[in-house]
């Protein structure tokens, strides 16, 4: 198998067109759609569904795609091992991540990576579910918990801290508790009890035996949004709720200790790419590592 054609199959599957990866790469379009689809002959099966408005890989290709960018990894470390500097950090990486720390923290930030890298591409993904590394539903998953089965390595990215927040009109109008007895006469907001997929999203069992909130909302970014309009009081994120000075912190005694964790699979290790967003990271929440706490 023709290296040179592995990059192609490369370049056509990151810019999902022929006529851009032909740009990319400095090649007559006409030139690589050959060799692509010698590539295709060699290896006895189809790669790519070919329309009119680009390129999208087929089951058979997904799988390639793996192969090949074990391949690409395995001839950046060669070519650094000869003293070469030339290895581009270049392809997609998908992070999986909570709402609130997907949008609140990493979403404002990561232009910063793609500043440094431009032939990389990231897709953040802020859902509240777990992710199946294995299966490639995201290269990094940041997790609430640390996983403790399956062929992952995960790390601490970072402890945080939750607590009770009001919005200041709220309080006005309602008055603030003066204990955690009192927090059972006013509006609470939480969770939709049967989506918490795991128990460190149980934040109000640490404040009290039945929350029993009048308004429940799935997302750390949502709860904070009803807190902030006046709908009652909810255990937000501390490094959210304090960019908004319409929210007051009440009963500072109550603080919920959570934290986060980068997570990938063992398969990704030697991936430059997913190794170069993971210290990114790493990098970003040390540098503001304060706010979490």
């Amino acid at each position: 198998m023709n290296w040179d054609d592995v990059r192609i199959f490369l370049a056509v599957a990151r810019t999902g067109q022929i006529l851009a990866a032909s740009k990319r790469l400095g090649l007559n379009h006409a030139t690589l759609s050959r060799r692509l689809t010698s590539l295709e002959e060699a290896l006895k099966t189809r790669l790519f569904i070919r329309r009119t408005n680009g390129c999208e890989l087929t089951a058979e290709g997904e799988v390639f795609l793996a192969s090949a960018e074990r391949m690409e990894t395995e001839m950046l470390a060669a070519q650094a091992s000869l003293g070469h500097t030339d290895t581009a950090i270049a392809g997609t990486v998908r992070v999986g991540a909570p709402d609130g720390f997907g949008v609140s923290f990493l979403a404002p930030r990561m232009g910063r990576l793609i500043e440094r890298h431009p032939e990389l591409k990231i897709q953040l993904v802020p859902v509240p579910r777990s992710f199946s590394l294995s299966l490639r539903e995201a290269d990094i998953a940041i997790t609430l918990e640390r996983p403790d089965q399956g062929r992952l390595v995960s790390s601490k990215l970072t402890d945080y801290t939750l607590g009770l927040y009001a919005s200041r009109d709220y309080l006005a109008l309602q008055g603030a508790p003066a204990d955690i007895d009192a927090l059972k006469a006013h509006r609470r907001i939480g969770y939709v009890e049967d989506l918490i997929f795991t128990a460190s999203l149980n934040f109000s069992g640490a404040v009290m035996r039945s929350w029993d909130a009048g308004f429940e909302i799935s997302t750390a970014i949502g709860q904070t949004e009803a807190v902030r309009s006046g709908a009652g009081i909810g255990i937000l994120h501390d490094y959210i709720a304090r960019q908004y000075p319409e929210l007051q912190r009440i009963l500072p005694e109550v603080s919920i200790r959570r934290a986060y964790w980068t997570t990938y699979h063992e398969t990704a290790r030697d991936l430059l790419r997913v190794r170069s967003v993971a210290d990114f990271l790493q990098e970003l929440v040390s540098a503001e590592r304060h706010i979490f706490l």
